[in-house]
Protein backbone atom coordinates (compact mmCIF):
# COMPACT_ATOMS: atom_id res chain seq x y z
CA UNK A 1 0.00 0.00 0.00
CA UNK A 2 1.10 3.48 -0.67
CA UNK A 3 0.13 6.51 0.34
CA UNK A 4 -0.01 9.80 -1.28
CA UNK A 5 1.35 12.92 0.21
CA UNK A 6 -0.72 16.06 -0.49
CA UNK A 7 0.86 18.75 -2.68
CA UNK A 8 2.19 21.99 -1.40
CA UNK A 9 -0.14 24.39 0.09
CA UNK A 10 -0.03 27.68 -1.65
CA UNK A 11 -1.29 30.61 0.10
CA UNK A 12 -2.39 32.74 -3.40
CA UNK A 13 -1.37 35.90 -1.21
CA UNK A 14 2.11 34.91 -0.82
CA UNK A 15 3.98 35.50 -4.50
CA UNK A 16 6.95 35.00 -2.43
CA UNK A 17 6.43 31.40 -1.39
CA UNK A 18 8.69 28.78 -2.53
CA UNK A 19 7.20 26.66 -5.02
CA UNK A 20 8.13 22.82 -4.20
CA UNK A 21 7.37 20.47 -7.26
CA UNK A 22 5.52 17.41 -6.38
CA UNK A 23 8.30 15.24 -6.41
CA UNK A 24 10.26 17.31 -3.40
CA UNK A 25 7.07 15.94 -0.91
CA UNK A 26 6.66 12.44 -2.15
CA UNK A 27 10.98 12.46 -1.84
CA UNK A 28 11.30 13.45 1.42
CA UNK A 29 8.50 11.29 2.60
CA UNK A 30 10.33 8.59 1.56
CA UNK A 31 12.95 9.75 3.51
CA UNK A 32 11.37 10.48 6.51
CA UNK A 33 9.57 6.82 7.06
CA UNK A 34 12.85 5.56 6.60
CA UNK A 35 14.40 7.70 9.41
CA UNK A 36 11.50 6.91 12.03
CA UNK A 37 11.68 3.48 10.64
CA UNK A 38 15.40 3.15 11.67
CA UNK A 39 14.66 4.83 15.35
CA UNK A 40 12.23 2.25 15.98
CA UNK A 41 14.57 -0.86 14.79
CA UNK A 42 17.49 0.85 16.68
CA UNK A 43 15.16 1.23 20.07
CA UNK A 44 14.00 -2.76 19.65
CA UNK A 45 17.74 -3.64 19.29
CA UNK A 46 18.26 -2.04 22.39
CA UNK A 47 15.62 -2.97 24.28
CA UNK A 48 16.64 -6.80 23.80
CA UNK A 49 20.13 -7.02 23.25
CA UNK A 50 22.20 -9.76 25.01
CA UNK A 51 25.88 -10.48 24.82
CA UNK A 52 29.38 -9.46 24.65
CA UNK A 53 30.25 -5.99 25.13
CA UNK A 54 26.13 -5.33 25.72
CA UNK A 55 26.36 -1.89 27.34
CA UNK A 56 28.44 -0.31 25.35
CA UNK A 57 26.61 -1.30 22.90
CA UNK A 58 23.24 -0.50 24.41
CA UNK A 59 24.72 2.70 24.76
CA UNK A 60 25.86 3.39 21.49
CA UNK A 61 22.59 2.40 20.01
CA UNK A 62 20.81 4.76 21.84
CA UNK A 63 23.22 7.45 20.01
CA UNK A 64 21.72 5.87 16.83
CA UNK A 65 18.20 6.19 18.17
CA UNK A 66 19.27 10.06 18.50
CA UNK A 67 20.29 10.28 15.13
CA UNK A 68 17.84 8.86 13.48
CA UNK A 69 14.70 10.88 15.92
CA UNK A 70 16.81 14.36 15.28
CA UNK A 71 17.27 13.94 11.25
CA UNK A 72 13.48 12.34 11.19
CA UNK A 73 12.44 16.27 13.11
CA UNK A 74 14.42 17.55 10.73
CA UNK A 75 13.25 16.12 7.89
CA UNK A 76 9.43 16.70 9.05
CA UNK A 77 10.02 20.12 10.01
CA UNK A 78 11.74 21.28 6.49
CA UNK A 79 8.12 19.54 4.77
CA UNK A 80 5.88 21.59 6.72
CA UNK A 81 8.50 25.04 6.08
CA UNK A 82 7.50 23.94 2.76
CA UNK A 83 3.71 23.88 3.60
CA UNK A 84 3.44 19.81 2.87
CA UNK A 85 2.19 17.41 6.05
CA UNK A 86 4.11 15.02 6.85
CA UNK A 87 2.90 11.63 7.15
CA UNK A 88 4.60 9.71 10.36
CA UNK A 89 1.93 7.66 11.51
CA UNK A 90 2.60 3.73 12.22
CA UNK A 91 0.82 2.23 9.69
CA UNK A 92 1.99 4.68 6.68
CA UNK A 93 5.41 3.84 8.66
CA UNK A 94 5.08 -0.26 7.86
CA UNK A 95 3.77 0.16 4.76
CA UNK A 96 6.10 2.33 3.19
CA UNK A 97 9.47 1.93 4.44
CA UNK A 98 12.20 0.59 2.29
CA UNK A 99 13.81 -0.72 5.76
CA UNK A 100 14.30 -4.58 6.37
CA UNK A 101 12.28 -5.54 9.39
CA UNK A 102 14.29 -6.75 12.62
CA UNK A 103 13.60 -10.09 13.94
CA UNK A 104 11.75 -10.45 17.42
CA UNK A 105 12.70 -11.51 20.38
CA UNK A 106 16.63 -11.07 21.81
CA UNK A 107 19.25 -10.16 19.73
CA UNK A 108 22.98 -11.15 19.57
CA UNK A 109 25.66 -8.23 20.27
CA UNK A 110 27.38 -9.65 17.13
CA UNK A 111 24.58 -9.94 14.79
CA UNK A 112 22.66 -6.37 16.01
CA UNK A 113 25.92 -4.66 14.66
CA UNK A 114 25.51 -6.13 11.22
CA UNK A 115 21.78 -5.49 11.77
CA UNK A 116 21.89 -2.21 12.77
CA UNK A 117 24.87 -1.12 10.44
CA UNK A 118 22.84 -2.43 7.27
CA UNK A 119 19.54 -0.70 7.98
CA UNK A 120 21.67 2.25 8.46
CA UNK A 121 22.66 2.12 5.07
CA UNK A 122 18.98 1.01 3.92
CA UNK A 123 18.50 4.47 4.71
CA UNK A 124 21.36 6.14 3.25
CA UNK A 125 20.71 4.48 0.02
CA UNK A 126 17.05 5.79 -0.09
CA UNK A 127 18.46 9.77 0.70
CA UNK A 128 20.98 9.10 -2.06
CA UNK A 129 18.23 7.82 -4.44
CA UNK A 130 16.22 11.18 -3.92
CA UNK A 131 19.08 13.23 -3.24
CA UNK A 132 19.62 14.65 -6.71
CA UNK A 133 15.94 15.13 -7.88
CA UNK A 134 16.06 16.86 -4.12
CA UNK A 135 18.53 18.70 -5.14
CA UNK A 136 17.26 20.13 -8.66
CA UNK A 137 13.93 20.75 -6.62
CA UNK A 138 15.77 22.70 -3.84
CA UNK A 139 19.23 23.00 -3.14
CA UNK A 140 18.72 24.15 0.58
CA UNK A 141 16.62 20.66 1.29
CA UNK A 142 19.88 18.48 -0.03
CA UNK A 143 21.89 20.72 2.08
CA UNK A 144 19.71 18.98 4.96
CA UNK A 145 20.12 15.20 3.06
CA UNK A 146 23.95 16.18 2.87
CA UNK A 147 23.92 16.40 7.25
CA UNK A 148 21.85 13.74 7.99
CA UNK A 149 23.81 11.34 5.51
CA UNK A 150 27.09 12.25 6.98
CA UNK A 151 26.04 11.87 10.68
CA UNK A 152 24.37 8.21 9.85
CA UNK A 153 27.36 7.27 7.60
CA UNK A 154 29.67 8.37 10.77
CA UNK A 155 26.91 6.18 12.92
CA UNK A 156 27.73 2.90 10.54
CA UNK A 157 31.26 3.66 10.40
CA UNK A 158 31.91 3.67 14.55
CA UNK A 159 29.20 0.88 15.18
CA UNK A 160 30.48 -1.72 12.30
CA UNK A 161 33.86 -1.10 14.01
CA UNK A 162 32.88 -3.26 16.25
CA UNK A 163 32.52 -6.31 14.84
CA UNK A 164 35.99 -5.30 12.67
CA UNK A 165 38.96 -6.96 12.38
CA UNK A 166 42.26 -5.65 11.54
Amino acid sequence: MTTSVPSTRRDVNDVHMFQAPDSLPQNLQKVLVDLIELHLQSKQAHWNLVGTNFRDLHLQLDSIVDTARRASDTIAERMRALWVVPDGRSDTVAATTTVPAITPGELNTTETVDTITDRIYAVVDTMRTVHDDVGAADPSTADLLHAIIDALEKQAWMLKSENRKA
